[in-house]
């Protein structure tokens, strides 16, 4: 009975013996420079009491749904199946949508394993707020505890962060050892009005105040010696124009295009005999790369997936590819070197160093980190816990 008792207590604190917590914050669409360019005090602080980056890149394509669900993966979008926030499925004839709760809510488009079910497949409770995927039964899986995105209305940001305080509250058996949670801003902002707006530096003032009362939040709690927090994002946010924009119909005829979806990049799928023209005319064009799927930079890691087109266009940071320009300020979704598209990392707690600056990584690191934090063991991913090690402590 004493050694079932022993096992049964060490499933409970993970593979490691690891009995810290981890909150893990999404800021849709925070840059890296935001901290510079914005008053951030409380990431500040944050970067005082343990360790940042001076950015972290995204994978390709550097946007919302892919990059969040990389993060839980550790998997990029090539892999992960989740190619763009829109793309044509050519096996199923079918268009996924993030906004499209049919498609967004089918199981089968999320390849991979998410973090909260290889924690929750060795015993490790996990907390979820609003992640993308983390309302859907992948793998026949929900996290313990977790918030329906499509179920009105939303919570409001201040309750999101009393939701996971509220989790850290519960007794020492039922509470998650990792909680994500996610906030949509200031992407909206960024979109609408340019990251370099007061639009913008009102929102990013917003969400440094609401870091700063779930630190403060966590400082009361009973187990706020062993609470770590990270602070990240997807993408980041550029300027864009109408100006900067190259119409497809103006060079491509219909009778050569069978399907085109998603923006930064677009997927084409050719008619039979028409895709070497369309490579061709695309690459005489400024501003826009064009490459077939399969000879796609390998910097990137796209284009093994059915799901992205026979030919891909790639348009230069801050232009765009498509039918009609986009009324936006800001965009994203192009190349993870460009800065404009990297993004921030701030975390601190019992795990992590104090004052250290990282020079940066890759966020398909993010899910072995995260595997550490909480002592178990990952699946096997596209990340390097080797790149991300240098902000632990020895142990």
């Amino acid at each position: 009975l004493l050694i079932l008792c022993f096992v049964v207590a060490s499933v409970a604190k993970g593979a490691t013996g690891n009995e810290n917590y981890t909150i893990i914050v999404s800021l849709d669409g925070f840059r890296w420079d935001y901290p510079t360019m914005y008053s951030i005090p409380n990431l500040q602080l944050m970067a005082h009491l343990g360790v940042r980056a001076v950015s972290m890149k995204p994978s390709y394509p550097a946007s919302t749904f892919p990059n969040h669900y990389t993060l839980a993966t550790g998997l990029v979008p090539d892999h992960h199946g989740i190619v763009n926030n829109s793309f044509w499925d050519k096996k199923t004839g079918i268009r996924y949508s993030m906004g499209d709760s049919a498609t967004r809510n089918n199981p089968s488009y999320y390849l991979g394993e998410p973090i909260w079910v290889t924690a929750q497949k060795q015993g490790v409770k996990t907390g979820n707020v609003y992640w993308v995927g983390s309302d859907i039964a992948i793998k026949n899986t929900h996290p313990t505890y977790y918030k329906i995105y499509d179920q009105k209305p939303m919570i409001s940001f201040e309750a999101r962060v009393d939701t996971v305080i509220s989790w850290l509250r519960m007794k020492s058996e039922d509470r998650p050892r990792l909680i994500m949670l996610y906030f949509d801003e200031p992407d909206a902002k960024g979109h609408h009005f340019g990251p370099r707006s007061p639009e913008v530096a009102k929102e990013v003032h917003r969400l440094d105040s609401l870091i700063g009362d779930l630190m403060k939040k966590i400082k009361q709690l009973p187990v706020a010696s062993q609470v770590n927090v990270i602070v990240t994002a997807d993408h980041g946010m550029t300027e864009i124009s109408p100006d900067r924009f190259v119409k497809m119909e103006n060079y491509l005829p219909a009778r050569w295009i069978d399907k085109a979806d998603g923006a930064n990049p677009t997927s084409l799928f050719t008619h039979n005999g028409y895709r070497d023209s369309v490579l061709i005319t695309l690459n005489k064009i400024p501003h826009i790369k064009a490459y077939k799927k399969e000879e796609m930079p390998a910097s990137l890691h796209y284009g093994t997936s059915d799901r992205i087109g026979d030919v891909v266009v790639c348009p230069d940071c801050g232009w765009q590819f498509g039918s009609k320009p986009s009324t936006n300020k800001g965009a994203h979704g192009y190349d993870p070197d460009a800065p404009d598209m990297q993004v921030a990392f701030y975390a601190y707690g019992p795990d992590f160093k104090k004052g250290y600056v990282s020079q940066g990584f890759v966020n398909v690191d993010v899910y072995p980190l995260l595997a550490y934090l909480m002592g178990i063991t990952p699946e096997k991913t596209d990340g390097d816990f080797d790149r991300v090690k240098d902000l632990l402590k020895s142990k």
